[in-house]
């Protein structure tokens, strides 16, 4: 698939997505790096892989993605609750943090590029 034939017709999304004419600009150059690049070709790869292991015959191979994102997210709340040892040091809370962020922001982005890549198969 040529995602770069693609990038006028999810600019149309992003166009109603982002109100502000500025930030859609941005977000439109963003995308089309991001094609031109290839990294969109990886991120449906990477999709392809989470939306098989999704369909996995276990239960297991089905929830140990979102079961990882649950205890990291675990681990910082009970952080901030005081909950936590108090020898654990903030580099280490940092470092849980900065997982659980980049966990959810691959979530986020597949989806995104899961529903486009159904919107443009149709």
């Amino acid at each position: 698939m040529s995602w770069v034939a693609a990038v006028p017709v999810v600019g149309k999304i992003i166009d109603k997505v982002f109100p502000d004419a500025d930030q859609a600009s941005k977000a439109k150059t963003a995308l089309t790096e991001m094609a031109i690049s290839g990294e969109l070709d990886v991120l449906a790869q990477q999709a392809g892989v989470i939306k098989a292991e999704a369909q996995g015959e276990g239960w297991l191979q089905r929830s140990w993605r979102p079961l990882v994102m649950l205890t990291f997210t675990a681990l910082v709340v009970c952080r901030w609750m005081g909950w936590a040892s108090p020898d654990l040091s903030e580099a280490l809370e940092l470092k849980l943090l900065g997982i659980v962020h980049l966990g959810i922001g691959g979530y986020i982005a597949s989806r995104g590029v899961e529903k486009v890549v159904t919107k443009l198969r149709s």
